[in-house]
Order: C-alpha cells, then structure tokens, then sequence
C-alpha cells in the first residue's frame, strides 16, 4: 500500500524501525540499556505519527489507516485516538485560550521550570473527561470508530500488561519507559510552544522551534503556528509554508534551538530573568476548573 505522499515513506521506515528496536531489546538483554535511548526516541516519533495522521491521513484506504493508528498506538503508548478529541477537536479549536484542555496558565501566569516539569501532569488530568467523553458518544453515535477504539486499547494496554506477565524486565525496559516518555516529552513540547504566546492574534499564538535536525526527527513539528493555521496541510511541505510567513511572527516566537531555549528559560533565567520567556500580546484569563469540568470538545 503506497501513501498519498512519498514523504511518509519515512513514516513507514520509522515505525519499521521501531518494531526492530523493540525486538532486539526483547531477545537481547545486555543491549537494554544501550538501545533504550532509541527506544524512548521512537516512541515519541511513533506519537508524532499518529499525530500527523490523524490531522492528514497516510494512506487512501481507511484500512490502512486505521492499522497505521493501531501500529503508532504500540510504540507511543496512548492509542491514536486520543489526538481527535484533545488535539484535533479541543486544542485546535480553542488554541491555549479558556476552554483549551491543555492551556499553558491553568494555575500561573509564570513560565520555569517548576510550571514546566508540572505541567505534562496537570495537562494529562484535564485531558481524561475529553477522551471519556469522546469514547462514550462513539460508541452509540461512531460504531466503526468505537471498533478501532477498542483495538486500539487492547494494542495500548492489553498488549503490555500481558507482556510484562510474560518477561517484565523486558517489556519495562522496550514499552513502559519508552511510552512514559514519549507522552510526557510531547505534552512539554505543546507547553513550550504555547507558553506566553497570544491565542487571540493572527499571527503570535504559537512558538517555533525551527532547527533542521530537530525537525528532521520530529516530522517538522517544530514548525508549530503554520500548523495551527493550516492543520490539514501534509508535514512534509511545513518549512516552506512557514518560511512564507515567519516575517509576520514576534522574533521571541522564531526559535532556533529547543534545547538552548530550555537552557535559557529554566537555568540562564534564574540569574538574568530577561533572557527567559516574557508574554507576548494579551495573556487570557487564569483557568482554575477542575478536570471534571473541562470545556467541552467541538
């Protein structure tokens, strides 16, 4: 089966290789520890996949796409669906503004590294009613959808708790630590590109972390408000897109390293608070709900 864009033969690669990682880590213990750095990475580009799939479908056939959602929900460790109802139907709609799921100043306006280290936590929370809600309303309104949900849970959680009855030394060095980090790891990477950006301007609602390796290996999501702006568009042409309009964004919001951006904002900042995040626009209304109460997805 051929995808719609030759670029995602780099998707397929991928989780091609991530089945063989996980292998090698299964048969070979002394490895584990070597391997599992790449086991954490391809875990988190396995997220990454799913969601960029889930915003621009791989492949023509629903089939296709619906294995290719249950292949990533393996190797990330939260099944695809996950990305319609906080992603796709919550977050894109609202756009870290009050009623934004995953909103960056639910409890502090302030960006360091306590809010920061939090935040993936208090972001999951808040996240829980959307998916509940979502898997409830499919299964009397979306059948063939609650079908692929349930495959997806059984890959996401029956999967490796079975394995870990199996061999857990095994199955907690190639999935549990992987999964953990993969799904924190992508919910700092929204808080980074969100905090202290303006959800209310045309332009300065999102952060951009614009290194080529880095967006080599992430499927260019570093390139995150074009994303925002044309969400349906292939990841594959998000460089020249944003090439087109990264003249209209705030320089703060045009960064070329993630990592040297995390230095400054959570080490460098402590003694030279000016080289650290500062709010650009309008910062809405602290969001004090609790998870029960969260907005109610599109």
């Amino acid at each position: 089966m051929r995808p719609r864009y030759a670029a995602d033969y780099k998707t397929i690669l991928w989780l091609a290789l991530a089945a063989a990682n996980v292998a090698v880590m299964w048969f070979r213990p002394t490895l584990r520890p070597y391997l599992l750095p790449l086991a954490c990475y391809f875990a988190l580009a396995a997220g990454i996949i799913a969601h960029n799939h889930n915003h621009c479908p791989t492949f023509k056939s629903r089939a296709a796409n619906d294995a290719l959602n249950h292949v990533a929900t393996l190797f990330y460790g939260f099944a695809a669906f996950n990305w319609i109802p906080t992603h796709n139907l919550n977050h894109h709609k609202f756009q870290n503004a009050r009623g934004d799921a995953t909103i960056t100043w639910r409890y502090s306006p302030k960006h360091n590294f306590l809010t920061a280290v939090t935040y993936p936590f208090i972001s999951m929370a808040f996240q829980a009613p959307l998916i509940d809600r979502y898997v409830k309303e499919s299964r009397t309104k979306r059948p063939r959808m609650y079908r692929s949900i349930m495959v997806q849970l059984v890959l996401c959680w029956g999967l490796p708790i079975a394995l870990t009855f199996v061999d857990w030394r095994a199955t907690v060095w190639a999935f549990w630590i992987p999964r953990f980090f993969s799904l924190y790891a992508i919910c700092y990477f929204n808080y980074g590109q969100h905090v202290h950006t303006d959800p209310k301007s045309e332009w300065n609602h999102s952060r951009n972390f614009t290194s080529p390796v880095l967006n080599f290996l992430l499927f260019n999501n570093g390139y995150h408000t074009i994303h925002h702006m044309q969400a349906g568009s292939h990841w594959s042409v998000a460089p020249e897109k944003h090439a087109e309009i990264a003249a209209n964004l705030d320089p703060s919001l045009n960064q070329p390293s993630l990592f040297v951006w995390m230095l400054k904002s959570y080490l460098f900042a402590i003694v030279a608070p000016s080289v650290g995040t500062h709010q650009v626009g309008e910062a809405p209304e602290q969001q004090h709900d609790e998870p029960s109460g969260t907005a109610q997805a599109a």
